[in-house]
C-alpha cells in the first residue's frame, strides 16, 4: 500500500465540508424543529373539521409539488390524484377549488436530492500496486442539461464536477485506500431549484500522494505496474487520476432510485471502468403547509394514512365487496409521495401503518392479515431508543387496545365468525396469528411487560364465551308452556344444539386454535358444557319420575340418545383428569327401558300385519323377486336393530338381557310373518284355476322367506354380538350365551331353511321327470340324426323351464334349484351311459349332451359356479364318456399317450434300461435309430442269465402300416449287452409328430424251445427326436437312456373298453397283443432288492 506523505489536511479554499448523513442515522428532517402536535385518540380515527382541512392542505401540497418520474404501478397524472383526494376527503367542488387555489399560493418547498453513494466495483487500478485510492466528487449542475443527442461531449470532460459546479456546492466522499471495490455508504443532501434543467454529476478519482522511488519499486508486482510507474513519472506530482464519472438528468429519475450505474470514461483507452451503486430520493425542506410546520412528519403521515384507508374500506363496503388490504393505485401513489417528500424512514412508515390499521380494524371491516406486514417490519427494525416517549406510549396503547378487541372477538367467535360465511375460519385464524405475532414482538414485551401470556388470555375468553353462549341458547329454547313434554322437547333441542356446536369445534375451530396457540378448544368447551347439561337433565328426570307416558317415554329415549352422543364426544376414561358430570348418565333412564322395548315390539308387529295384509304376492320387478311385505319386514327389522344400536346400554348384564329381548322379539316376528304370508298365499290361491299363477305365488313366498333368512342372519352383526360377548364374558358363562342368543337365532334360521328347501324341492320334482324322459330319448334316436339335432328337445325344455324359474326365484333359491337338477341330471346320464357302454355312437351323443348341459347350467356365470358343476360324479362321467365315445384307433392313441406319460414318470431302473440315439433327416424322410446297449436286465433263464435282443416297432401300427418290426442280434448269457446296431425307417414326418406316436423298444429273452420272455418295454416319443422338432437337419445326436417298464398288472381301462368291442377286429388284435405282454410281465416280476 502506498504511504502518504505528510501534507496539510485541509480543504481547498472554496470547497466546503460535505454534509454527510449515515444511512443508519437518518431521521426526519422536520422532527428536529417542528413542535409535536396533539396525538389522535386510539379509540377513534375520525378527525375534527380543522384537522381535516389541515390534512387536506398537506395532501394537495404533496401532489402539486411532486418530483421525479412515477413508479411503475403509480398514477402519473396529478389531476387524477386530485380527484381522488376530493373523493377521499368528501370535499365539495367549491371547497376543493378554494383549498387548491390557497395551496398553489403557498411558498414552494426547497427541493433536495438525497444521494447515497453506496459502493463501487471493478474500477481501474491506477497505482503501481494494481489498486487505487478512490474517492468521489458529486454535485448538481443547475441551468444546463445533458443533451440526449451528444452524450460524448459531456462524457469526456475529465473534470466535470470541478469545472462545472461551484466548489461550495461540491461534496466529497472519504478516500478508501488500496481497493478496486470501495464501500462508502455516505449520504448527501443536494439542493436544486428546477428539476427540468438540473443534472447530477459524480466523478470518481484516485487519490495520488508523493512517494519515493524505493517505495514504488517495493510495490511493483508485474510489467503493468512498471508501465504505470513510468506513466506517473511523466505527470505532475500529487495529481489525482480520473477513474470515471456518472451524469444523470434529474427529470429522468424516479422519486426513489437504487441502481448500479456504469462509470463513463473520458477517453476510449479503458472503456470498461466498473460500476457505482447509487441511491436517490427527492425530498422537501421547509414545506409551507401548517401541518408540516406544526406537527411531526410521522404524525401527519399517520393521519393521512388513516384517512385514505378509511376511504378505501368504505368504498368497498358500498360496492358490497370486502377490502382485501391492497390500496388503490391513487392512494398508494399519494402515500408514497408524502413519505418520500417528508423523508420518512421505513421504520416510521411501518409504525404509522401499524397504528392506522390497528385503529381502523376495531371500527371497520377488513382482513386482519393487513396487520401482519407492519408487525413484521417493526419487529425487524425495532430499536426502542429511536422513538420518543409519546410515540412509545402511543404504540403501547395500540397493543393493549388491539389485544382487548381481539379477545372480545374470540369470546364471541361463534357469532362473529359464523360457519355460514365461507371465509370465517380463515378470518379467525388470521386474527389469532396477528395476536400471536404481536405478542411475540420485542416492542410488545418491552412496552407491555405485565401482560399475561396470550394462550391463557384466549383460554379464559373462550371459557367465558362458551358459558355465555349456553345461557343464550337456553333462553332461546325456553318453551311458552311449562309442561313436562314441552320441557323435555326444549331440553332435547338444547342438547342437540350443543352437540352441533361441539362437532363444529372438533371439525373446524379446534384445528385453528391448536395450530396457532396449542389450545384444545374442544376439550375445554366439552368440559364446560357437559356440567351445565348434566344439571338440567337431572332436574328434568326428577320432575318426570313416576309419570312416564308413551309420549314422555319417547321424548326420554331421544334425550338418552342425544346424551349418549354428547358423552361419546368426550375424552376417553384414560385421558380424563377427573370424573365427568355425565358419568353413568344411563342409570337416570333405567325406569324407562320396559316402555321402550314394549313400544318397539308393538310398532313392529303392527307394521308386519299391515304389510302382509296389503301384499298381493307379486314380485316387485325383474331384479327384485320378493314382494312388498318382505321389503317392509326388512325395514322393520332394520328399525329394531337401529333402536338397539341407539340404546347401546353400557351395563354388560343389563345390555345382554336387552339384546336377548330384541332377538326374541325379532324371531317371534319372523315366525308370525311365515304364518301370515302362507295364510295370505292360501287366501289368494283359493279359487284360482291357473296352476301357473299358483306356482308364481309359491315362488314369491319362497323368495320372501329367503329374504327373511338373509335379514335374520345379519342380526349378530347388527346387534354387535361379538362385542357384547366380550363385555359379558367375565360375568356370564359361554354356555348361557349359546343357550340364549345363538340358540334362538339358529332355531329361527333352521325353521326358515326347512320351509325354503321344501318349496324348492317341490319345484324341482316338477322338472326332474321331464329331464329324465328327454335323456332316455337320446339313445333311441336313429343314427343318421346329428348330435346337435338329437339334444335339441332337451335343451329347449330346460331353456323354457329354467328361464321361468329364474324369472320367479331369487338367485339363492334358483341356485338351490339348479343344484338339485344338476345332481339328478348327472345321475340319469351315468345310468344311461352304463347301459350303452359298447355303443360308441350313443356314448358320443351322451358326451355331447353332457358338454351342452354343462354350458346350460353354467349360463355364462349366471348359473352354477364351476366348483358346483365339476363334482366327482361329473368328472368320472366325463372321463367315461370321453373314452366310450372315442373310436378304436383313438383309444389306441390314448393308450400309447398314457404309456409315454408312464415312461416319462419312471426314474427307477429296477427292470433295467436301454440306451439309444435317434434322429430324423427331413431331406431323406428317414428315421435313424442307433441301439447302443442295454444294462441291468433281469435274469430270466434258469442259468441265472438271459439271451437278450431288442425288437423295434413304430406305434401305433395303423399310423405305420408298411413298416415291419426290426430286431437286433441275440446276445448269449449277457445281462448288459452292447448291441451297437443302427436301423433306418423310411417314414414321412407327419405321422411321427402326432400325439402317441412312439418307438416301442421291447427287450426280450430268446428261448429256443418256447416263446420269448419279456424283459421290459421302453417308449421313445417321436415328437422329441431331433429333426422332427424342426425342419433343420440334426447335428450331434444325444444319447437317450430309457428305463424299462411293465404293462399295468390290474388291466388298463382303455384295454377293457377295447375288449368290449367284440366286432372290431383291430381292437381285438391290439388287446390280445397287449394282454400277452401283460401276462409275460406278470410271470417274470423283478427280484427282491433290485
Amino acid at each position: 500500500m502506498a504511504m502518504l506523505f505528510s501534507r496539510p489536511q485541509r480543504r481547498p479554499p472554496l470547497m466546503r465540508q460535505a454534509i454527510k448523513i449515515r444511512r443508519r442515522g437518518v431521521r426526519d428532517l422536520q422532527d428536529t424543529r417542528a413542535p409535536r402536535a396533539q396525538e389522535i385518540e386510539p379509540s377513534s380515527h375520525h378527525l375534527s373539521p380543522e384537522e381535516r382541512a389541515l390534512l387536506y392542505e398537506e395532501a394537495l401540497y404533496t401532489v402539486l409539488y411532486r418530483l421525479g418520474q412515477p413508479e411503475p404501478n403509480h398514477v402519473g397524472e396529478s389531476s387524477e390524484l386530485l380527484r381522488y383526494l376530493q373523493e377521499a376527503f368528501r370535499m365539495e367542488p367549491e371547497e376543493h377549488q378554494q383549498m387548491l387555489k390557497r395551496v398553489q399560493q403557498l411558498e414552494k418547498p426547497v427541493f433536495c436530492l438525497k444521494a447515497t453513494v453506496k459502493q463501487a466495483k471493478g474500477i481501474l487500478g491506477k497505482d503501481v500496486s494494481g489498486f487505487s485510492d478512490p474517492y468521489c466528487l458529486l454535485g448538481i449542475e443547475q441551468g444546463m442539461t445533458v443533451s440526449g443527442g451528444s452524450p460524448g461531449l459531456r462524457r469526456r470532460q475529465k473534470a466535470v464536477v470541478r469545472h462545472t459546479i461551484p466548489e461550495e456546492q461540491t461534496h466529497r466522499t472519504q478516500v478508501i485506500t488500496q481497493t478496486l471495490n470501495p464501500v462508502w455508504d455516505e449520504t448527501f443532501i443536494l439542493e436544486f431549484e428546477d428539476i427540468s434543467n438540473a443534472s447530477f454529476h459524480l466523478d470518481m478519482w484516485d487519490m495520488d500522494t508523493v512517494e519515493s522511488v524505493r517505495q514504488k519499486l517495493g510495490e511493483l508486482t508485474d510489467l503493468h505496474g512498471l508501465r504505470r510507474m513510468f506513466k506517473e513519472a511523466r505527470k505532475d506530482k500529487g495529481q489525482d487520476d480520473f477513474l470515471g464519472n456518472v451524469v444523470l438528468r434529474l427529470q429522468d429519475l424516479r422519486c426513489r432510485e437504487d441502481h448500479w450505474y456504469p462509470l463513463e470514461p473520458c477517453t476510449d483507452t479503458y472503456p470498461d471502468r466498473g460500476q457505482c451503486h447509487l441511491q436517490f430520493q427527492f425530498i422537501h425542506k421547509r414545506r409551507a403547509t401548517k401541518a408540516s410546520r406544526s406537527q411531526p412528519s410521522y404524525t401527519v403521515h399517520l393521519h393521512l394514512l388513516q384517512q385514505l384507508v378509511s376511504h378505501e374500506v368504505t368504498q368497498h363496503q358500498a360496492g358490497s365487496t370486502s377490502w382485501d388490504g391492497s390500496l388503490s393505485s391513487q392512494a398508494a401513489t399519494i402515500l408514497f409521495l408524502h413519505a418520500t417528500q417528508k423523508d420518512l424512514s421505513d421504520f416510521h412508515r411501518s409504525l404509522a401503518q401499524w397504528l392506522a390499521y390497528s385503529r381502523l380494524y376495531q371500527s371497520l371491516e377488513f382482513p386482519s392479515s393487513c396487520l401482519l406486514f407492519p408487525i413484521t417490519s417493526i419487529e425487524y427494525q425495532w430499536i426502542q431508543g429511536r422513538l420518543k416517549a409519546e410515540q412509545l406510549e402511543e404504540l403501547a396503547t395500540s397493543f393493549s387496545s388491539l389485544l382487548a378487541y381481539g379477545l372480545s372477538l374470540i369470546r364471541r367467535f361463534r357469532s362473529v365468525f359464523p360457519l355460514s360465511v365461507p371465509d370465517s375460519p380463515a378470518r379467525l385464524q388470521s386474527l389469532l396469528r396477528v395476536l400471536v405475532q404481536m405478542c411475540k414482538m420485542k416492542a410488545f414485551g418491552e412496552l407491555c411487560p405485565n401482560s399475561a401470556p396470550l394462550p391463557s388470555l384466549v383460554t379464559e375468553a373462550l371459557r367465558a364465551g362458551t358459558v355465555g353462549w349456553f345461557h343464550l341458547k337456553q333462553q332461546h329454547h325456553q318453551p311458552m308452556v311449562q309442561g313436562l313434554l314441552e320441557m323435555g322437547k326444549a331440553l332435547l333441542s338444547l342438547v342437540q344444539d350443543i352437540i352441533g356446536d361441539l362437532h363444529q369445534c372438533q371439525r373446524t375451530w379446534n384445528k385453528i386454535f391448536h395450530n396457532v396457540l396449542k389450545i384444545d378448544l374442544f376439550s375445554m368447551a366439552f368440559l364446560e358444557l357437559q356440567w351445565l347439561v348434566a344439571k338440567r337433565v337431572q332436574d328434568h328426570i326428577a320432575a318426570v319420575s313416576g309419570s312416564v307416558t308413551p309420549e314422555v317415554g319417547e321424548s326420554l329415549f331421544q334425550l338418552y340418545v342425544s346424551l349418549k352422543e354428547l358423552y361419546q364426544l368426550g375424552p376417553l376414561p384414560s385421558e380424563r383428569d377427573g370424573v365427568l358430570a355425565l358419568e353413568g348418565f344411563h342409570r337416570w333412564f333405567r325406569p324407562a327401558i320396559p316402555s321402550w322395548l314394549q313400544k318397539t315390539y308393538s310398532v313392529a308387529l303392527a307394521r308386519v300385519q299391515r304389510a302382509v295384509q296389503m301384499d298381493q304376492l307379486v314380485p316387485l320387478g325383474e331384479l327384485t323377486k320378493h314382494s312388498t311385505s318382505a321389503v317392509d319386514l326388512s325395514t322393520c327389522f332394520a328399525q329394531i336393530s337401529h333402536t338397539a344400536q341407539q340404546l347401546d346400554w353400557p351395563d354388560p348384564e343389563e345390555a345382554f338381557m336387552i339384546t336377548v329381548k330384541f332377538v326374541e322379539d325379532t324371531c317371534r316376528l319372523a315366525l308370525v310373518y311365515c304364518s301370515l304370508i302362507k295364510a295370505r298365499a292360501r287366501e289368494l290361491s283359493a279359487g284360482q284355476k291357473d296352476q301357473g299363477q299358483a306356482a308364481n305365488m309359491l315362488c314369491v313366498v319362497v323368495n320372501d322367506m329367503e329374504q327373511l333368512r338373509l335379514v335374520i342372519g345379519k342380526l349378530p352383526t347388527q346387534l354387535a354380538w361379538e362385542a357384547l360377548e366380550q363385555r359379558v364374558g367375565p360375568v356370564l358363562e359361554q354356555e348361557q350365551l349359546q343357550n340364549t342368543l345363538h340358540a334362538q337365532l339358529q332355531g329361527a334360521l333352521a325353521g326358515l331353511g326347512h320351509e325354503i328347501r321344501t318349496g324348492v324341492r317341490t319345484l324341482a320334482e316338477q322338472l326332474e321327470a321331464g329331464i329324465a324322459k328327454h335323456i332316455q330319448k337320446l339313445v333311441g334316436i336313429r343314427e343318421s340324426v346329428l348330435p346337435e339335432d338329437a339334444i335339441l328337445p332337451l335343451m329347449k325344455f330346460l331353456e323354457v323351464e329354467l328361464c321361468y324359474m329364474n324369472t320367479n326365484l331369487v338367485q339363492e333359491n334358483f341356485s338351490s334349484l339348479l343344484s338339485l337338477l344338476w345332481t339328478h341330471t348327472l345321475t340319469v346320464l351315468a345310468e344311461v351311459a352304463a347301459s350303452q357302454r359298447s355303443c360308441p355312437r350313443a356314448c358320443s351323443r351322451l358326451k355331447f349332451a353332457l358338454q351342452n348341459l354343462e354350458v346350460c347350467f353354467y349360463a355364462e356365470g349366471c348359473g352354477l359356479p364351476p366348483e358346483a358343476l365339476h363334482t366327482a360324479t361329473f368328472q368320472a362321467l366325463q372321463r367315461d364318456l370321453e373314452l366310450q365315445a372315442a373310436s378304436s384307433r383313438e383309444l389306441i392313441h390314448k393308450y400309447f399317450c398314457s404309456r409315454l406319460q408312464q415312461q416319462a414318470a419312471t426314474t427307477s431302473e429296477e427292470l433295467g434300461a436301454v440306451t439309444v440315439k435317434a434322429s430324423y433327416r427331413p431331406s431323406e424322410q428317414k428315421l435313424r435309430v442307433e441301439l447302443l446297449s442295454a444294462s441291468n436286465l433281469l435274469p430270466l433263464d434258469s442259468n441265472g442269465s438271459s439271451d437278450p435282443f431288442v425288437q423295434l416297432t413304430l406305434e401305433p401300427r395303423h399310423e405305420f402300416p408298411e413298416l415291419a418290426p426290426r430286431e437286433t442280434q441275440k446276445h448269449k448269457k449277457d445281462l448288459h449287452p452292447l448291441f451297437d446296431e443302427t436301423f433306418e425307417f423310411l417314414v414321412p414326418a407327419e405321422p411321427c409328430q402326432k400325439d402317441g406316436a412312439c418307438l416301442l423298444l421291447s427287450v426280450l429273452d430268446h428261448d429256443t424251445l418256447g416263446t420269448d420272455d419279456l424283459e421290459g418295454e421302453a417308449f421313445l416319443p417321436l415328437c422329441s427326436v431331433p429333426g422332427l422338432t424342426g425342419m433343420e437337419e440334426p447335428g450331434e445326436v444325444p444319447q437317450t437312456r430309457l428305463p424299462l417298464t411293465y404293462p399295468a398288472p390290474n388291466g388298463d381301462p382303455i384295454l377293457q373298453l377295447l375288449e368290449s368291442r367284440k366286432g372290431d377286429r383291430e381292437a381285438q388284435a391290439f388287446v390280445r397283443l397287449r394282454r400277452q405282454r401283460a401276462k409275460k410281465a406278470s410271470q417274470h416280476g423283478p427280484r427282491p432288492g433290485r
